[in-house]
């Protein structure tokens, strides 16, 4: 590892060793916090451990809420990291034990906000590393394409995987996404319960934080 990269690892691990706390959760769009800092959003598939990954990047128990029930998060919630950066949890697509009506109005939120948002620098698009990229995963890449946010795939559990198939899907990962134009072209490849790749992921999303004073 060059001293480049290592000065990127510093760099995200001083901007989430820093306050970091719940901010609020988010029903519509005139709920929205004040437009004052960046912000990145994770997306994913019901149960592909959005909550878990948020919690290992920011090393802190509990600050997402985790749940075996999918479809739980039914707001976007947003996390303050002190005077630099917000974390946005979107809700989960794929799945939900909710009425129709009220998956409307959640998928109705999520596209205004992607839609409406300047200060929204990147989607990070979870993928569970055992499945691949499914194609309510493509539907959801077609949309930020169509709306020009920039998206990361990131796939969660990689730790499930052997070597080999671990390079397997990211290949297959990379391939999916070669010729999209919203698409950010590293796959980052992570585990919440082995930490692996969370390193990196802290540092590229460092790289979107407003500077530290």
């Amino acid at each position: 590892m060059s001293e480049a990269d290592d000065d990127l690892i510093e760099a995200g691990r001083l901007l989430f060793a820093g306050p970091v706390a719940f901010e609020r959760g988010v029903v519509s769009m005139d709920s929205l916090p004040d437009a004052d800092l960046p912000e990145i959003a994770f997306a994913g598939r019901s149960n592909v451990g959005k909550s878990s990954l948020i919690n290992a990047l920011a090393n802190r128990h509990g600050l997402a809420r985790a749940s075996n029930e999918p479809g739980r998060t039914r707001e976007l919630n947003f996390f303050r990291f002190g005077d630099r950066l917000r974390f946005v949890d979107m809700p989960g697509y794929g799945y939900a034990k909710a009425p129709k009506t009220e998956i409307a109005r959640w998928t109705a939120l999520v596209r205004d906000y992607l839609r409406g948002r300047l200060e929204l620098k990147r989607v990070f698009l979870l993928v569970d590393a055992r499945h691949g990229i499914k194609e309510s995963d493509l539907e959801v890449m077609k949309a930020l394409d169509v709306a020009a946010v920039v998206y990361q795939i990131v796939l969660t559990k990689a730790d499930k995987l052997k070597a080999s198939e671990l390079t397997d899907v990211m290949l297959e990962s990379a391939k999916a996404i070669e010729k999209r134009p919203a698409a950010y072209p590293m796959i980052a490849p992570t585990s919440a319960e082995t930490g692996h790749g969370i390193d990196l992921l802290r540092a590229e999303i460092a790289s979107l934080a407003a500077p530290a004073l």
